[in-house]
């Protein structure tokens, strides 16, 4: 099973049906061009290419390309319409916008025929492929490394009725890891066993895991929060068998197998299309942000420089994404070697902090610096703030679901910062700690907008704590 092969294979079919159905919608149906311009069939031609280039863009935008064995006919069907729609959309209105002569009413009768055209000819070859792939899982010809946590009846009865099955659910269960002492005996001579929890990162890289399916006990339980935390930012699906209680409470999408249900847990807290959208509102605002504020940047700098002594730009080690460490950007508030006895948070009144520092801090003028790290990629917009390794490794002695946080990118204003501000000790941080895992658990673009509202008015009442 090679993904990036699969892969491919959609995208040149997708680029040969869009480049046909824009030669024959071209060639057939009158377009608004400019009087000036002759539409030859070589023009045409040409401009198929083009076309299809962007719409193998709004694909790879939207996320079709990203999990591509795991599609249904459903979600084909719903994933080529939508795409057709703003496509269409946005290419029709691009040619009349851009031509003095066309006008509107024409519209309706180009948009659907070219939608018609462009939607057959996309759609039926790309379920035809789903189509042949579904067969393929069914036939087990193509199945996803599966690891099963649990040593018991519920592991044997998951692995029973997925070996037993007619029609294969993609699951090829390669073993099976312990969480207790305790492993049956005959659940030995069934499955694999490959190990305990404790080394379960090593057993994924080893055997190339794509799957993870928790089928523990109930008097397990209290170790379910570890092992979802240990996982939850890995590329892999992970799925539970849940007990009635986990049904009533849980808000996780559900698979249905046969007569399983397995709770499906979201590692993804936003979908492609979402964070694309995201990555791309970062960009255009920081470069949008630095280029309006330019002036405020010479001005801060200016007085960040004759107010104390020491560099304009503080830099200083923080913790991103998935654990990796990078370079944070602010202009200095703080005195020169403010932390010359060890890392050491800022307090109220804490006589480190300058007075046009105080000032900064309380207008968040100091964090502005802050948008070039997010044109580096290493931070976004709106997202948990970063912390140092040293504070981290005291918070998840307390608090192991802050490993949460690092499945995002961090960012210069976030909800916890909003609803808490900054924090002096360990215990403000761990008060803060759940505003950020809400966020992480309830992310989208709508979330980030009533964050980035709330901060400019915090901004404008000079309101930061």
């Amino acid at each position: 099973m090679n993904k990036k092969i699969h892969t491919v294979r959609y995208i040149l079919l997708d680029f040969v049906s869009a480049t046909i159905a824009w030669f024959l919608f071209s060639n057939y149906f009158k377009l608004p061009v400019p009087e000036n311009i002759e539409l030859s069939t070589q023009l045409i031609f040409l401009s198929s290419f083009f076309i299809a280039a962007f719409w193998i863009f709004i694909y790879t935008f939207g996320g079709y390309y990203y999990d591509i064995y795991r599609k249904s006919r459903v979600q084909e069907l719903y994933h080529t319409f939508t795409a057709t729609l703003a496509g269409v959309t946005i290419i029709l209105f691009t040619i009349i916008l851009a031509n003095a002569n066309a006008h509107l009413i024409s519209f309706s009768y180009l948009f659907f025929n070219f939608f018609i055209l462009h939607f057959s000819f996309t759609y039926f070859p790309r379920l035809l492929l789903t189509s042949i792939t579904i067969n393929r899982i069914r036939n087990r010809k193509i199945g996803f490394n599966t690891l099963v946590i649990g040593s018991n009846g519920k592991t044997k009865n998951i692995y029973h009725e997925f070996e037993n099955r007619k029609k294969s659910a993609g699951y090829n269960i390669i073993g099976f890891v312990n969480v207790k002492p305790k492993i049956s005996n005959s659940l030995k001579k069934l499955i694999n066993h490959l190990g305990t929890v404790e080394n379960i990162n090593e057993i994924i890289k080893t055997y190339q895991i794509e799957e993870i399916i928790i089928a523990i006990e109930e008097h397990e339980h209290q170790e379910l929060e570890k092992i979802v935390g240990d996982l939850i930012y890995m590329d892999i699906q992970i799925k539970i068998i849940p007990d009635l209680f986990e049904i009533l409470i849980g808000n996780t999408e559900i698979a249905l197998t046969d007569g399983t249900p397995l709770l499906r847990i979201n590692s993804k807290p936003m979908s492609v299309l979402e964070k694309n959208l995201k990555i791309l509102f970062d960009i255009l605002a920081s470069v949008v942000f630095i280029g309006m504020m330019s002036p405020i940047y010479l001005l801060t700098a200016f007085a960040v420089k004759v107010s104390s002594k020491g560099p304009i730009i503080f830099k200083q080690k923080r913790v991103g994404k998935n654990g990796k460490e990078f370079n944070i950007y602010k202009f200095r508030s703080m005195v020169v070697n403010a932390e010359k006895n060890g890392p050491q948070l800022s307090y109220k009144n804490d006589p480190r902090i300058t007075k046009f520092g105080l000032f900064m801090r309380k207008t968040r003028l100091d964090e502005i610096p802050q948008f070039f790290n997010v044109l580096k990629g290493d931070m976004s917009i709106v997202g948990p703030r970063p912390e140092r390794q040293y504070y981290i490794n005291q918070i998840l002695e307390k608090a192991p679901e802050y490993r949460y946080v690092l499945k995002v990118k961090p960012g210069i204003t976030s909800l916890g910062q909003i609803k808490y501000g900054y924090a002096e000790n360990l215990e403000e941080m761990l008060q803060r700690l759940k505003f950020d895992i809400i966020y992480v658990r309830n992310m989208s673009l709508y979330l980030d907008f009533k964050i980035l509202i709330n901060t400019i008015l915090i901004v404008l009442k000079h309101d930061g704590k």
